[in-house]
């Protein structure tokens, strides 16, 4: 698979003042997704916090010989997938460390203990499980995932995700933040996206800004997931996530990027990426969120009412009625979607494996939102 790691340019010039900038990101946001701004409802389950890599900026990883190294156990996984369904959660989002079996004897032994060798087969079985034991949706950040991986979890899993993060190999290198990751080479990022494009995998993807990247390298991984989503239409949502520094990191002292930086980045990627990708930014990881929906964000991400943002676990969600409130003084209406977007139910595509798709669809109301929206207490 040849991948271009600075993906297809197109020829729409960004326009030169933030001002402009800003507002031509909210002409297009209107135009395709009104003033409605989504969240999913979601339960967070780390099923590993062991992972291969060893990014600068990452607080979620711990090593083996830590005492909080940890693989969850099915009854784990199932305690915590009941708690988030009594709160109204629909989606179980499983966020792991990149194949920590390929580097760690303790991660080796720990699956062998569960009955297996790798980290996404046991994946595979805990969607499974939730699926069966619960009525929440599985979605899975697994990381760079090989075509037989996407395989075995597209059936069990109604959407997918892995953050691109930047196209920049120059953050490969020693004091960089992914130096010594083999699983954050640009390369092996973008064959991902590629892989689950193939695959007609609904997907996540985004960028994280302010580890080193420069401005035209963040443009530049912009155009490559619009050129992937443009081979495939697969991607549904794209993030873009601002470095927060944190007391136990490589980079503790990396200055964080100011609100205009994200306010830029977000407009510009409104402009670059195609009008039906939803784009979203994490409303806990800055004071000032609202201020994005003037950047042209139509979208929230995963908020959880149970527990907490464990890739940042310094920073609360914020209570999804108060953002709902602060929404609409911005002249917003929340709205509880799914975590697979109306356009990949309503489009009569192969999107979803044909169980998967009912399932999904029997949650969802005539738009293809959640049928209950839970924070305002209506069914669609």
């Amino acid at each position: 698979m040849n991948i271009a790691v600075t993906g297809a340019m197109r020829p729409n010039p960004l326009p030169r003042g933030l001002d402009d900038l800003l507002s031509e990101a909210c002409r297009i946001r209107d135009a395709h997704w009104g003033r409605a701004v989504t969240y999913s409802r979601k339960v967070f389950v780390p099923l590993t916090n062991m992972c291969r890599d060893t990014c600068g900026y990452c607080t979620f990883v711990k090593h083996p010989s830590s005492p909080e190294a940890r693989i969850m156990t099915p009854e784990q996984v199932l305690a915590s997938a009941r708690r988030g369904e009594r709160e109204g959660c629909k989606e179980l989002l499983f966020s792991l460390g990149e194949k920590p079996e390929l580097r760690y004897e303790a991660a080796r032994d720990g699956l062998a203990r569960l009955g297996y060798a790798r980290m996404t087969d046991y994946l595979r079985d805990m969607c499974a499980l939730v699926l069966a034991e619960t009525s929440l949706l599985p979605h899975v950040n697994a990381g760079t995932l090989a075509d037989d991986e996407i395989e075995a979890l597209r059936p069990v899993s109604a959407s997918m995700g892995m953050m691109l993060e930047t196209i920049s190999r120059r953050l490969t290198r020693r004091g960089m933040a992914h130096h010594a990751c083999p699983d954050k080479v640009p390369v092996q990022r973008l064959r991902t996206l590629e892989r689950a494009g193939l695959r007609r995998v609904p997907f996540t993807t985004g960028l994280l800004i302010g580890i080193g990247e420069t401005w035209e390298e963040r443009i530049a991984a912009l155009h490559a997931i619009e050129a992937s989503h443009r081979r495939h239409g697969h991607i549904q949502e794209v993030i873009i996530q601002n470095f927060q520094r944190k007391p136990d990191i490589e980079m503790a002292d990396h200055p964080e990027p100011e609100l205009e930086d994200m306010l830029r980045t977000i407009a510009a990627a409104r402009i670059i990426l195609s009008p039906e990708i939803s784009l979203q930014a994490p409303p806990n990881l800055s004071s000032r969120h609202i201020a994005y929906l003037g950047a042209g964000i139509n979208d929230w991400g995963g908020i959880s009412p149970v527990t907490i943002d464990f890739i940042n676990p310094q920073h609360e969600w914020p209570e999804i009625r108060a953002l709902a409130a602060s929404c609409k003084t911005a002249g917003f209406a929340l709205r509880e979607r799914l975590t697979v977007y109306p356009r990949y139910l309503l489009d009569g595509g192969d999107y979803l494996d044909p169980a998967m798709l009912s399932r999904v669809s029997a949650m969802a109301g005539a738009g293809g939102l959640a049928r209950a929206q839970h924070h305002i207490g209506e069914t669609p």
